[in-house]
């Protein structure tokens, strides 16, 4: 007799799993981390930039400094389940993408960071990609809010690579080594946000993303 499970009931065990693993981890911090939590505190807007394929290392490291957080998830099954394990761990979550919900979303976000002081965090690649090529919403996002945006990496040393998925998805290894960069506040344009507009923002904050690699 086939017995149906809900993927999602299977998010507590998730979330003790994830925690426990990341604990192992040895972060090394660099660059404005501390200038984040200093502008948060001081009610500033902020919009974090980050590589889909990047998220375990990236959040695992934000899970240990803060969890004041308001995240997009997409309208997936696979994103129920990690809605659930965020909300787990402290952040608020609005369900939308590039390719479904996703100005809805947006908007539910900049409600959010202006009535709790949350600090949105944002694949800018995903949810499907391609690789290392941002998106418009995060751009629409910090212009609307009067965010600035903070571009994060990170790089475990021991790790698996998904090699045959879009973003090349990293699992750090547990107790690995993993440089994490938080880069230099960006504001952006305050022009409207024409295609050609919207282009040079985009190629602006993709290089600011990958310019963080370790020295």
């Amino acid at each position: 007799m086939k017995i149906p499970i809900d993927p999602a009931s299977l998010s507590p065990l998730i979330t003790g799993l994830y925690k426990t693993w990341v604990r192992t981890i040895r972060f090394e911090p660099h660059g404005h981390w501390q200038t984040m939590l200093d502008m948060n505190a001081a009610g500033e807007p902020i919009v974090l930039a980050l590589w889909h394929g990047e998220i375990f290392p990236v959040t695992g490291y934000g899970s240990l400094i803060t969890s004041n957080l308001v995240t997009f998830v997409s309208q997936s099954k696979d994103g129920e389940i990690i809605a659930r394990v965020l909300e787990r761990m402290g952040h608020i979550t609005v369900r939308g993408s590039s390719t479904r919900g996703g100005v809805r979303a947006l908007l539910q976000a900049k409600r959010i960071m202006e009535k709790k002081n949350r600090i949105a965090v944002f694949t800018i690649d995903g949810p499907k990609g391609p690789r290392h090529k941002s998106k418009d919403g995060v751009i629409f996002l910090a212009q609307r809010a009067g965010a600035k945006i903070i571009p994060l990496r990170g790089f475990p040393e021991k790790k698996k690579v998904f090699d045959k998925s879009w973003d090349k998805f990293v699992v750090p290894y547990p107790f690995s080594r993993c440089p994490v960069y938080a880069g230099e506040p960006m504001e952006v344009t305050t022009e409207k946000l024409t295609e050609e507009v919207m282009a040079h923002e985009r190629e602006r904050l993709e290089r600011r993303m990958l310019e963080l690699e370790p020295k």
